[in-house]
């Protein structure tokens, strides 16, 4: 299979020779470490493996409710999710390196199949093991949102880098923007968070607000991401033609527009955490997002955008703040409910008298003339409500005895 993988993605044809990317540096010969570990590393892009990683973690907690939660099942689940999500995404970007092996040469020469440490047979072996064990372990696992996810993880990776009719779609700005979205934004945390929701605490489907919040927020560094990673690469892109936002609006418009988004995002949580219940809620969603977003827009008033590596760095900062935000989304779960509430309980509406009647009765063990004075109040209430707008009855004619027994 790994031979069949090769076979199918051919290497996009450079218009340089081969002495010419010398002269210019282009080349990864320079890069070689001969350094095992090190090729590993660069193979499997650090910063998303991180923010694969935060990212599951924290979905993942918003499904705890009690302390009792956190159980072996939990963990277990937990590190069975995050294995096959790494293995999944060792497939995605192993495959765009391998589809872009030139323009990797001019962008990020320090790959190891653009540098020369892998072959390309090496790494369609990688790419093929790591999908066959990703989705092993998931049907293993016996989760239909863990498979789910690995599933659209791997349909979007796929028709994002491969370069088959009608797919390649990171040559679209707009393809390529949504396939990360769905994935970093939709897919991922909506599918872990339902992974221990449903196949572990056996729950019904529920979207509590921190995750809806999540998903929010992570819209917006979605976005920022698909635009921002390719403005250090503005050169390959424009060598190959690659129709990239910054190719086509400049790398300050689009610079200027990831900030803005950024921004927009915290003023968005900052208004969730200042109207949110509870003190501990208010100050950590707040504060948190107000420092993150001073301290971006410090960085970006004083980043020079003539500089590749400045510009990179930067790059690898927006992530930080993707980790970050994951790592303040736990407590926003945590301290936005009193205690002794679930998030996932649904509000108590009044209901009709007859069950509020049967339901404090049955719940007690007792009469209704035994129970407190004020359940019986409130119960009174919601017959009164529920009888002035269905019928002009007298209540008292409907339950015989209900004057003597404490309900009027």
């Amino acid at each position: 299979m790994a031979s069949l993988l090769q076979r199918s993605f051919p290497r996009t044809p450079s218009p340089l020779s081969t002495g010419e990317r010398i002269r210019r540096g282009h080349t990864g010969a320079n890069y070689k470490t001969n350094n095992p570990w090190n090729s590993i590393y660069q193979f499997s892009r650090p910063h998303t493996v991180i923010g694969t990683v935060f990212s599951i973690i924290s979905v993942s907690l918003l499904a705890v409710e009690k302390m009792s939660d956190l159980n072996p099942l939990f963990f277990t689940t937990l590190l069975q999710a995050v294995i096959a999500a790494l293995l999944m995404n060792t497939y995605v970007v192993g495959l765009n390196q391998l589809t872009d092996i030139d323009i990797d040469k001019v962008n990020k020469p320090y790959l190891p199949l653009a540098s020369g440490e892998y072959s390309v047979g090496t790494g369609a072996m990688i790419v093929t093991s790591s999908l066959i064990m990703s989705f092993w372990l998931g049907w293993v696992v016996g989760s239909w949102p863990l498979f789910v996810a690995l599933f659209v993880h791997f349909v979007l990776g796929t028709a994002y880098s491969i370069n088959f009719p009608l797919l390649r779609w990171k040559r679209s700005p707009v393809a390529a923007a949504m396939c990360i979205l769905i994935v970093r934004a939709l897919s991922n945390p909506t599918a872990y968070f339902l992974n221990m929701q449903i196949h572990v605490y056996e729950r019904p489907v529920v979207f509590p607000r921190s995750l809806i919040l999540a998903t929010a927020v992570m819209t917006f560094f979605s976005i920022v991401i698909a635009l921002f990673k390719d403005i250090p690469d503005i050169d390959g892109d424009k060598l190959f033609g690659i129709q990239s936002f910054t190719v086509r609006m400049g790398q300050k418009r689009v610079f200027w527009i990831c900030i803005s988004l950024l921004e927009m995002a915290y003023v968005v949580a900052i208004l969730v955490g200042s109207i949110s219940p509870g003190l501990w809620n208010k100050v950590i969603t707040v504060l948190g997002h107000a420092v993150l977003a001073t301290t971006l827009w410090a960085r970006a008033k004083s980043l020079d955008l003539k500089s590749k590596a400045a510009i990179t760095s930067f790059y690898m900062f927006i992530w930080k703040l993707f980790y970050a935000e994951y790592l303040l989304i736990p407590f926003v779960r945590i301290f936005a409910y009193g205690p002794g509430r679930s998030s996932h309980q649904p509000p108590r509406w009044p209901r009709p008298y007859g069950e509020a009647a049967v339901g404090l009765a049955g719940a007690s063990g007792r009469s209704p003339s035994l129970l407190p004075v004020r359940d019986a109040q409130q119960t009174n209430v919601r017959r009164n409500c529920y009888y002035l707008f269905t019928t002009r009855k007298s209540m008292a004619d409907e339950l015989p005895g209900s004057r003597d027994n404490g309900y009027t």
